[in-house]
């Protein structure tokens, strides 16, 4: 927690808390349940207290946006080949020791959010821009949950769709809520092991598949799961099988899986880079536990990176990193060669955005047209 001073001009009032016997309030969004005395943050940062409530201090500010492939979030199975707006703010709720974006996540400068972004402003120039979805990324949604619900019902009202990049964090109330607004997420399961969840992210591992477990049983919410693969942290056969075993019997065969390469980064530089045939070999053993949809990322990787028909073997989209090589889905999603459907959300033939990221900036000048 943090006593980093509360700028009343701009601090939201939100819900999802309750006062405490002893006079302090405790934040109920994720399980963490941080418990304030007035002026304090959660360890998230931007969740505080101020008076008798609440407050979100980030709502209508953000750490940036760039337009990027879907690809990237990553997304595989939904509306291929198109751009994304993505954008987060700062802060988060979980204290990743590889985080691969703290200087936003583990922000506690306020200057970190250097573009005013109202919810009207990000809808727009999703729409200028010719991106079919934004993204809540760089940091988790869940921190900033009203602003994001804001900005999903901004979008949707001009035909835009909203995907959250997520550790799924969050308590059944707010997620409830949250998923309500949300057409597609990416789920980074970080491990598969208390033990990971709790010396390296300082969370736990349980609330995380109760989240993938609502996402799949009681939303139409499409999502994908992702998992860093640290060397001699989560990356044993035993855990890759139990991990692929438990994506199989709880959310079934058709949930894509992308394991991805991790980098010496934050707090975790004296641990290597992860060796591609690492990538390789969880991915095997995810196949052999009867995952239909197994990906590789961070890395050059034409086959582990391109999605196959599960019933012919047929190449259905080839990808050359972000870029689509290949395409033999028909319109509706079926395989061209046998007719076997392609579990996904696709809407006619794929877009060509390919690998191109675009920095914006909204304040104060129009969005630029990218088609």
């Amino acid at each position: 927690m943090s006593d980093a001073p509360i700028d009343t001009n701009t601090a939201r009032s939100v819900g999802y808390w309750h006062p405490l016997e002893d006079g302090r309030l405790q934040c109920d969004m994720c399980p963490r349940f941080c418990k304030l005395h007035d002026g304090q943050r959660g360890l998230c940062f931007v969740r505080g207290r101020l008076g008798a409530t609440l407050v979100l201090t980030t709502a209508g500010r953000s750490s940036g946006f760039c337009v990027d492939p879907i690809e990237k979030k990553p997304l595989n199975h939904f509306l291929p080949g198109t751009p994304i707006l993505s954008f987060g703010t700062a802060g988060c709720n979980l204290a990743c020791k590889f985080c691969q974006n703290w200087d936003i996540s583990k922000s506690r400068q306020l200057d970190t959010l250097a573009d005013r972004a109202t919810p009207t402003m990000i809808a727009q120039a999703a729409s200028n821009m010719g991106c079919q979805s934004v993204a809540y990324t760089y940091n988790d949604p869940v921190i900033f949950h009203e602003y994001a619900i804001d900005v999903a019902m901004a979008c949707h009202a001009v035909g835009i769709k909203s995907v959250a990049v997520t550790a799924g964090y969050v308590t059944p109330e707010p997620r409830k809520e949250f998923y309500a607004h949300m057409d597609a997420a990416n789920v980074d399961l970080k491990g598969f092991s208390e033990h990971f969840y709790h010396k390296i992210t300082g969370g736990h591992l349980a609330p995380v598949l109760d989240t993938l477990q609502y996402l799949k049983h009681e939303t139409q919410v499409w999502f994908e799961i992702t998992t860093l693969l640290i060397p001699g942290l989560n990356d044993s056969n035993n855990e890759l099988e139990q991990q692929a075993q438990w994506i199989h019997d709880h959310l079934g065969a058709e949930v894509p899986l992308h394991f991805t390469a991790f980098h010496p980064d934050y707090k975790l530089r004296d641990i290597p880079a992860t060796p591609p045939q690492t990538l390789t070999r969880a991915r095997t053993i995810a196949l052999q536990q009867g995952l239909r949809y197994v990906y590789t990322g961070n890395v050059h990787d034409h086959s582990g990176g391109s999605t196959y028909c599960h019933h012919c073997g047929e190449v259905l989209i080839g990808r050359d990193w972000y870029v689509l090589s290949e395409w033999n889905l028909a319109a509706d999603g079926h395989c061209r060669k046998c007719g076997t459907r392609c579990a996904g959300v696709f809407a006619g033939p794929p877009g060509d955005w390919g690998a191109k990221r675009v920095p914006v900036r909204l304040a104060g000048m129009p969005a630029p047209a990218f088609k």
